[in-house]
């Protein structure tokens, strides 16, 4: 599923028609000379960028806030991250502080986070393998899409510079190399990526057709869904994941579910890093958490 999740994020914008008007960027650049080149070079660019966020090693490390809430829950967390992962700290449950008891056992929980570290290195080694298969797809996006210029050239309000809009949909030439793959081919959406750095600021997609895992029988998701995913830029070159809106109905093996998942993370900052997993615990531990 998180392969998934990431792949559509990742996509690289498809579109249709031309800008409208002359309105120029921080540089100068007017719209129409952004849509003069192929719509393709911006897709090949956020792309490249793209796969340096998933891959990113840490070595810019940060530490943020994160609203999750899906079907289970309703959770903020604070989040530093390390080269080897992030190590999170639990301060909010459905819209309220801990009280005194959880919060005494979510940090006896990062002791022992502290104190078992090759726990903490097998789960986030299986994170890379997910990260690694995620990779993969998202290179092979800008041969799964066909990429055309948003009519208009819409502006996404929620990011203050200049943006190149662009519509996707399945290239009915791509063939996927691999199962994982066909879910590529059932995609369409847009993009919006910043004229300036060449960053994806936003992704909205949605599912034309069933999308299939191992040829249906491991899962399947239904036409209809949607998912948007926005991109920010809290500290020099570092661009992090910043608000996910997922609605997606699927099939896992003979169980149907409608997933309904909504994460935001704010409150970003810079950490001279890189930080170990050992540091990253203590940070958090030396937080003041409000209790009830």
């Amino acid at each position: 599923m998180m392969i998934f999740v990431t792949a559509l994020y990742a996509q690289p914008a498809n579109g249709q028609a031309s800008s409208s008007g002359n309105t120029a960027d921080s540089e100068g650049t007017t719209a129409g000379a952004l849509v003069s080149r192929p719509p393709q070079v911006w897709a090949d660019a956020a792309v490249a960028h793209e796969l340096k966020v998933i891959d990113d090693d840490g070595t810019q490390p940060l530490r943020f806030r994160v609203h999750k809430i899906d079907a289970k829950s309703d959770t903020v967390r604070v989040e530093v991250e390390t080269k080897l992962g992030a190590v999170a700290r639990l301060v909010e449950r459905n819209g309220r502080p801990l009280t005194v008891a959880e919060d005494l056992a979510e940090q006896e929980r990062l002791r022992g986070v502290m104190g078992r570290p090759e726990e903490f290195v097998r789960h986030h080694k299986r994170d890379a393998g997910t990260r690694q298969d995620t990779i993969e797809l998202v290179k092979l996006m800008p041969r799964a899409m066909l990429f055309t210029y948003a009519a208009g050239q819409p502006q996404w309000k929620g990011f203050a510079g200049q943006q190149v809009s662009i519509d996707f949909r399945p290239n009915p030439a791509f063939h996927p190399p691999s199962m994982a793959a066909d879910m590529l081919t059932g995609l369409e959406g847009r993009l919006w990526i910043d004229a300036r750095s060449g960053r994806m600021v936003r992704v909205e997609a949605r599912v034309l057709k069933p999308v299939s895992f191992g040829w249906g029988i491991v899962g399947k998701i239904y036409p209809g869904g949607t998912l948007a995913l926005e991109q920010a830029n809290p500290a020099g070159e570092r661009w992090v994941y910043s608000n996910l809106d997922m609605h997606l109905n699927m099939r896992v093996v003979v169980k149907s579910l409608a997933m309904n998942d909504r994460m935001v993370a704010s409150d970003f900052e810079a950490l001279p890093g890189p930080v170990s997993m050992q540091d990253a615990v203590q940070m958090l531990l030396a937080m003041h958490v409000p209790t009830r």
